[in-house]
């Protein structure tokens, strides 16, 4: 983030992967809200995009990387951003993403610091995107659960980050947001430390509360999960505290990695009860409280 003036700040952003569902229109259409949502957890209103793609030209034909093209500009323009150029190279591995850029007011910004105890813990998506897409890549999941999950990861975060970025939101302090991010690659237990340690707090969650995509905790038991799931519990099991027996699917759950994953706000109860009342009203995914921020234990989070 670079501060321009004292009315706006620019934001700026990269982010690109390679392919997580075989339909290439799907494919840009979660590249393109996986970026645009680095912006949308800042707190800021993206502008202009560009594209970044990776062709293996010599084993796939050209409408492939067009589709992948059309279905991230549809997130674009859903947005109310600009495709304003980009950049091509030859590959052996198809990759795509975009480069973003972005405005927020300087005194609007969002963190991932910042949370205060008595806060509760809102999840604006599902978990188990790793753990179906790791199923589909495996053959061992139909039609419908690639349709559900290119749904929630296609699905742009910018509902809940315009609610809390308006002004009768964000200026009353019984409402305004203290903490966001976004769960990405480092699963929901990941995202929860690095705010609780930057915000020098630690944090309860609920797992029973937690909000699940159909089927994936029976993959879970069936041990279809992600080589990124016990990369991030080596990690990040230092820092949780447990109540659930190790067999228990949703023990690894909040340590699956997340594909364009949903916005984690930290906020006062009242506030939160206000964005679940707005999101519940619109299209979307909606909204959970998930658990609660406490003092001391600087970093550390707690499963019950």
């Amino acid at each position: 983030m670079y501060r321009l003036n004292e009315t706006t700040a620019l934001i700026q952003t990269v982010d690109f992967f390679t392919p997580i569902v075989d339909d290439p229109h799907a494919f840009g259409r979660i590249t393109a809200a996986n970026a645009l949502s680095d912006v949308y957890a800042m707190g800021g209103k993206p502008l202009l995009c560009m594209n970044i793609l990776a062709c293996p030209v010599k084993s796939m034909e050209h409408q492939v990387f067009r589709e992948i093209i059309e279905g991230g500009l549809s997130k674009i323009r859903e947005a109310g951003a600009l495709l304003v150029g980009g950049h091509s190279i030859e590959d052996h591995e198809l990759k795509y993403g975009l480069s973003v850029t972005g405005i927020v007011h300087p005194d609007h910004v969002l963190l991932n610091s910042g949370a205060l105890p008595g806060d509760v813990l809102v999840l604006t998506k599902p978990l188990g995107t790793g753990i179906l897409s790791t199923a589909l890549k495996g053959g061992l999941a139909d039609r419908q659960v690639e349709q559900q999950i290119v749904e929630v990861m296609a699905t742009l975060n910018r509902l809940p980050a315009e609610i809390v970025g308006r002004e009768d939101f964000a200026s009353d302090p019984e409402l305004a947001v203290h903490s966001c991010t976004d769960i990405t690659g480092f699963g929901l237990l990941g995202h929860l430390h690095e705010m609780a340690e930057a915000s020098g707090v630690s944090m309860r969650v609920g797992v029973k509360d937690l909000p699940v995509l159909a089927g994936a905790l029976d993959f879970i038991n069936m041990g279809i999960i992600p080589e990124g799931a016990y990369t991030n519990q080596n990690y990040y099991l230092q820092w949780i505290s447990s109540t659930l027996d190790k067999s228990d699917p949703l023990d690894i759950l909040g340590y699956d990695p997340q594909t364009s994953g949903g916005l984690l706000f930290s906020l006062p109860p009242i506030g939160a009860e206000r964005l679940l009342s707005e999101l519940s009203g619109q299209d979307g995914p909606g909204g959970w409280v998930i658990g609660e921020v406490l003092s001391g234990d600087k970093g550390r989070i707690q499963l019950v």
